[in-house]
């Protein structure tokens, strides 16, 4: 068994110094405290992985010491000891977090084999919540990729709607990344450590759905053979993602609006409503407005999402972005395949930068990963794209005085200076949509 810190809080010398001599046999480090007091001092200067304390101590009863320690120390394990054992006690220190709770000397064979659960405990929980920072990090906004405007743009939003519960709408193509933004505004939110699930709702068929979703009892229909949870049940606490709302069938979205009106739903087959407490994320790469007009999407259920709306651009309007990304699914993919690449090609990266990226995102990570495999040499060169990139011809030429992209280069850049670069009141002007201005700017290589 590894080493680890066990810290002795009793009030009793001799049997304090028995207890340590007894468990430093057994390969633990050990400190000595005879009251709370100094055990709560002991706690801020040691790495303390287990407590073996007393019930009754001249300024405390370590009954209530559990209620104190564990919330801020989750990764302790508290073990009690007591001269005289009575049940309530002993049902409410387990209630507050305690290990386990024993009595003096008629437990002492139990001594050892329970610090060695509880290493095992302690040990595996400090695991979980260092997988937990490393998820959380994995998916915070500091790691999502993106340094164009309208990247930032996007950013800038979902960072201020994460820490409030409001339902989010994420807008975008398929591919630009709308359920690592919802991960990371779970991870931003007060809901950070609770469940995030996520559900493609163009995935299933209208009854699998629902069930999915809602759960549903027993015998509610052929195959029911027991009681389900659903998503939005398991996610309570937590967050739900549902991406591709739009795919979702007209009449399941009623029981979804009651959910966001009243955070309870009706399982299938079931009578009595279920209470939830779930924050809804929701993705589309639908006009969920012209689906309302069509008579596709409630209009109820659209105003109830779009609370809160961020739209992510597309990997061609924002190719700024492209090196940085290619990069790094370059360093993950080599990694990988357990190859030393250490660069991108010039051609290869003006290739990159020429595509129109329909796939966006997911297809620039394809792309990249496919060159991997098929690398030669210690950096990605074109032979490694596939053959409809290689073969597009991307020289570029220089703009004359009467083409058509240069009369409108020269237009933007004069309604630019006019606005003083404020971009929102350029589009105004060009009656263009500000992505369309961006990607314009980046295209001709507008100082802006």
């Amino acid at each position: 068994m590894p080493s680890a810190t066990v810290l002795i809080i009793d009030d009793e010398e001799k049997l304090r110094g028995l207890l340590t001599r007894i468990i430093r046999l057994e390969n633990f480090t050990v400190v000595e405290a005879s009251s709370i007091k100094a055990g709560l001092k002991a706690l801020e200067k040691e790495d303390i992985s287990i407590i073996l304390c007393d019930v009754k101590l001249p300024d405390g009863n370590g009954v209530d010491f559990v209620s104190t320690v564990k919330p801020k120390y989750p990764g302790i394990e508290i073990i009690l000891l007591t001269a005289y054992g009575n049940i309530p006690d002993g049902v409410q220190a387990m209630r507050n977090g305690a290990f386990d709770y024993i009595t003096k000397g008629d437990d002492n064979d139990k001594i050892i084999p329970l610090l060695n659960s509880a290493l095992e405990k302690s040990q595996l929980q400090k695991r979980i919540e260092q997988l937990e920072q490393q998820v959380g990090k994995r998916y915070s906004f500091e790691n999502i990729l993106g340094n164009s405007a309208l990247m930032q743009e996007a950013i800038g939003m979902a960072k201020k709607v994460a820490p409030t519960d409001a339902t989010v709408l994420l807008l975008g193509e398929t591919g630009t990344g709308k359920e690592v933004f919802a991960q990371a505004i779970h991870n931003g939110s007060k809901r950070n450590g609770k469940p995030f699930l996520a559900l493609n709702c163009s995935a299933f068929g209208k009854e699998i759905l629902e069930s999915e979703i809602f759960g549903h009892k027993a015998g509610a229909f052929t195959g029911a053979i027991k009681d389900k949870k659903g998503l939005i049940e398991e996610a309570s606490t937590g967050t739900l993602f549902l991406d591709e709302i739009g795919e979702m069938y007209i009449d399941l979205q009623s029981k979804l609006l009651r959910v966001l009106e009243t955070n309870e739903f009706i399982k299938v087959g079931d009578t009595k409503p279920t209470k939830v407490d779930v924050r809804i994320i929701a993705a589309t790469n639908r006009n969920l407005q012209q689906e309302v007009q069509d008579g596709k999407f409630r209009e109820d259920l659209f105003y109830r999402l779009n609370v809160f709306t961020i739209s992510l651009p597309s990997l061609r309007d924002r190719k700024k972005d492209i090196p940085a990304l290619a990069h790094h699914f370059l360093k993950i993919f080599a990694q990988k395949a357990n190859v030393r690449i250490d660069g991108i090609s010039k051609d290869f990266m003006e290739h990159l930068q020429q595509h129109d990226w329909k796939g966006n995102i997911r297809e620039l990570k394809n792309i990249v990963e496919r060159a991997v495999i098929l690398a030669t040499s210690n950096e990605l060169t074109v032979d490694g794209l596939p053959l409809e990139l290689q073969t597009t011809d991307y020289k570029s030429h220089a703009l004359s005085a009467f083409d058509l992209a240069s009369v409108e280069k020269l237009h933007i850049q004069r309604v630019l200076n006019h606005t003083k670069g404020n971009k929102t009141e350029t589009a105004k002007l060009l009656n263009i949509g500000l992505t369309t201005l961006y990607r314009k700017i980046e295209e001709y290589g507008i100082i802006s």
